[in-house]
């Protein structure tokens, strides 16, 4: 009895490489559906591209159907290949950036929602610079809600975070970036927003029902009133908050420039800004010990170069 005659005999092609990407972003995501946002490409597109390459490595890599998805023991085998496949290839243009000074490659960023126009753009801009600088380079953006971006950092996902990180990591090192103000909103149909601010100074606002944001879990609170909050809905997104704010139903945490870029301050209002008031401080995080070091450390002077004084 003879052996299956193994699909890639030849040199790894383009398509060979962009079918192995795409199967290790559906196996990080645990998921064709959960992947398609990452990927931004159709469900029946992604299946498509993982049918391909089960051809091309005559290999059944992956169960996906109503069971949902399970990755099969030629799968494990194909996506740990794929890592230290991915691993080499990177170190391969690194090694070359250092050696040339001819910057090649690509470079991962994750932004908190709504950061990409603020702090005076310094985003932007150095992206501006640095394509000016490093053409060649690929540079791809993608948002989250802010606690994520951390563990995309730490499992190496991407290379750059931009978020308001709760705590400090081993891994990680992180540069300051700018601030901004986050306030206590009720909406206009919201029973405590006639009250003036005494009237608001002499309640018990626990009676009442907010929306949890990051800094309202357990443990991250920043004034000790918090804790005894009744927190019964979630929208750790700023937009999904406002909506729930602007109900009237719920208290919650904005921040006082969206507010404003919202054109919606005359729809909510701040409570007792000077006792619940707090600022939230955007870094950048990045692994201490990246393969990308050099565009890592190229795009962070560009963020500080840019930054406002304040």
């Amino acid at each position: 009895m003879g052996f299956k005659k193994a699909a890639l005999t030849g040199q790894l092609a383009d398509i060979d490489i962009k079918l192995l990407r795409i199967f290790k972003a559906v196996v990080d995501a645990r998921g064709v559906t959960a992947a398609e946002t990452q990927l931004n490409l159709a469900n029946s597109t992604i299946s498509n591209y993982l049918s391909d390459l089960e051809k091309r490595l005559n290999m059944r890599l992956c169960e996906r159907g109503r069971k949902g998805f399970i990755i099969t023991q030629q799968g494990q085998l194909v996506y740990d290949a794929t890592l230290e496949l991915l691993t080499a290839l990177q170190k391969f243009r690194y090694k070359i950036n250092d050696s040339h000074q001819v910057l090649l490659g690509d470079l991962h960023l994750i932004c908190a929602e709504h950061t990409m126009g603020y702090g005076n753009y310094c985003i932007v801009n150095a992206i501006d610079e640095f394509q000016q600088l490093a053409p060649q380079v690929n540079i791809h953006i993608s948002v989250m809600e802010s606690n994520s971006i951390v563990s995309a950092i730490l499992d190496k996902s991407a290379d750059i975070g931009i978020t308001v990180p709760l705590q400090g990591h081993a891994q990680l090192d992180s540069t300051d970036l700018f601030s901004e103000q986050m306030l206590l909103y009720c909406g206009s149909k919201h029973p405590l927003y006639d009250l003036s601010q005494n009237q608001l100074r002499q309640l018990d606002l626990s009676a009442y029902k907010f929306v949890e944001s990051p800094r309202l879990r357990a443990g991250q609170e920043p004034h000790t009133d918090m804790k005894n909050w009744n927190i019964v809905s979630k929208a750790h997104h700023q937009e999904a908050r406002m909506s729930l704010i602007f109900s009237g139903h719920y208290l919650g945490f904005l921040p006082k420039h969206l507010v404003h870029q919202w054109g919606l301050a005359d729809k909510v209002k701040p409570i007792l800004e000077a006792k619940y008031g707090y600022t939230n401080t955007f870094k950048s995080i990045y692994a201490k010990q990246s393969t990308n070091q050099t565009l890592v450390r190229i795009f962070n002077n560009m963020l500080q170069k840019n930054l406002t004084p304040g």
